[in-house]
């Protein structure tokens, strides 16, 4: 019920910032779980960052690789995701992937029922 189109990524320096956006098309986002995976070269995809929406506001969800650097938000009008990257490591370098689903807050890769493409952030030294 949900299609996701990803944007955003491409090589920044060490120390740099990107931008993603997930811009999302079915139901609004507000309704789902949204996340934020990614997956280097030889790894497990990894979950970044999570969010969802209730009457009580939104909740998050990060990876204590990411606190403090990275933030996930939403704009429920433009039914878009952001994942706003800040002070970039060459280790954040991978596949970043949004993904939804509909219910709580969940970490594995496994639960999650839509995905986004893929954008590839390389981060060099």
């Amino acid at each position: 019920q949900v299609q996701l189109v990803e944007s955003g990524g491409g090589l920044v320096q060490a120390g740099g910032s990107l931008r993603l956006s997930c811009a999302a098309s079915g139901r609004t986002v507000s309704t789902y779980v949204m996340g934020w995976f990614r997956q280097a070269p030889g790894k497990e995809r990894e979950l970044v960052a999570a969010s969802n929406w209730n009457w009580s506001g939104m909740n998050t969800l990060y990876a204590d690789s990411v606190k403090g650097r990275f933030t996930i938000s939403r704009d429920n009008a433009k039914n878009t995701v952001y994942l706003q990257m800040n002070r970039l490591k060459p280790e954040d370098t991978a596949v970043y992937y949004c993904a939804a689903v509909y219910g709580t807050i969940r970490t594995h890769e496994y639960e999650y029922d839509y995905w986004g493409q893929g954008t590839q952030v390389t981060v060099s030294s």
